[in-house]
């Protein structure tokens, strides 16, 4: 008998493909769900040396546009002030070689979108 997953598992369940996925890119895992009183960054990566904070959007179907599409201007302006507080409180700077990334998933491997700088800071 199949349970509906709620939307705090299937969030989960992006994440963790999210993560596996940017792992078979090289990437490693610095640390997942940092939250902070400016918002949440799903997962915070390492690329060489440079610290990636990523976005995940998971969309069951793309008739609406894709999970990327999501990410509004207030998401992006909460994203930015995320990675800006998790430098000072890690790094006690700003002034690191960082980037965002979205990475949008649908059902299928196939639907997997990964948007490398997606949103710039602005220090």
């Amino acid at each position: 008998m199949r349970t509906k997953q709620t939307s705090v598992t299937i969030g989960q369940n992006a994440e963790k493909r999210a993560c596996d996925y940017l792992k078979r890119q090289g990437l490693q895992l610095i640390e997942q769900n940092y939250r902070c009183k400016q918002g949440e960054i799903d997962l915070v990566m390492r690329q060489n040396h440079t610290i990636v904070f990523v976005e995940v959007r998971y969309r069951k179907n793309a008739l609406h546009g894709s999970g990327a599409e999501t990410v509004t201007f207030s998401k992006q302006k909460k994203l930015l002030s995320s990675a800006t507080q998790y430098l000072l409180e890690r790094y006690n700077s700003v002034d690191l070689p960082c980037r965002i990334d979205v990475l949008s998933l649908g059902t299928n491997n196939h639907d997997t979108q990964w948007i490398q700088n997606a949103i710039e800071k602005r220090y």
